[in-house]
């Protein structure tokens, strides 16, 4: 039977590995540090989330297929000559792909486990951007989540709390997923492509 949660997972997973390893392959990292850096930014987040709920065993253990399809896609990375011409501007689609979907099934499976609302956007959120925040840390980067010229967690919390109410309107679970999601996506896009930020600097000189 397909598991549309299962699917959306794996495409989290590739989506956020494929923004890490561009950094990592972008600052001469070796095989290592290119699977270290996908598995980080694609499992970090869930792991955050697994850890704070006490939900263990930690998702990824339970489904080693993830880990392992990351150390495949690592070894690709690594010796695909085209790879290493693949410039940093391009994770910005991948990763908008992993902040949605992960964002909205972590608030998911916390609403699951009897959180109310508020807590489990708060857990959507910190699934959606802490692998790309440590990701941004360990390639010395300043994290999307805290640049001033980037809108990324309020996109993130947003989503969540309209897939929430859409939920409650809409009684159907995979189109308030949907919603949800495709809200986080393109509104991420959108602010990049707009430049649009919450605050903007009103210096004069």
């Amino acid at each position: 039977m397909f598991d549309i949660i299962y699917t959306l997972e794996m495409i989290g997973v590739v989506a956020f590995a494929i923004s890490g390893m561009i950094v990592a392959r972008s600052k001469n990292m070796d095989p290592v540090g290119i699977f270290a850096i996908g598995f980080i930014t694609a499992l970090g987040g869930g792991t955050l989330r697994d850890l704070i709920m006490d939900n263990h065993p930690l998702y990824w253990i339970k489904h080693q297929e993830q880990p392992i399809l990351i150390l495949a896609m690592a070894i690709v990375f690594s010796y695909w000559s085209r790879a290493h011409s693949l410039k940093e501007s391009r994770i910005v689609f991948p990763d908008a792909i992993g902040l949605g979907i992960f964002s909205i099934l972590g608030a998911q499976l916390a609403l699951d486990l009897g959180h109310s609302w508020f807590i489990a956007s708060m857990l959507g959120v910190m699934t959606g951007c802490f692998g790309g925040a440590l990701r941004d840390t360990l390639c010395n980067e300043v994290p999307f989540i805290f640049r001033k010229d980037q809108i990324y967690a309020s996109i993130a919390f947003a989503g969540c709390w309209l897939y929430f109410v859409c939920q409650w309107f809409l009684e159907s679970e995979s189109i308030a997923l949907t919603i949800g999601l495709l809200f986080i996506v393109t509104v991420r896009m959108l602010a990049v492509r707009f430049d649009i930020r919450l605050q903007r600097d009103h210096s004069t000189g």
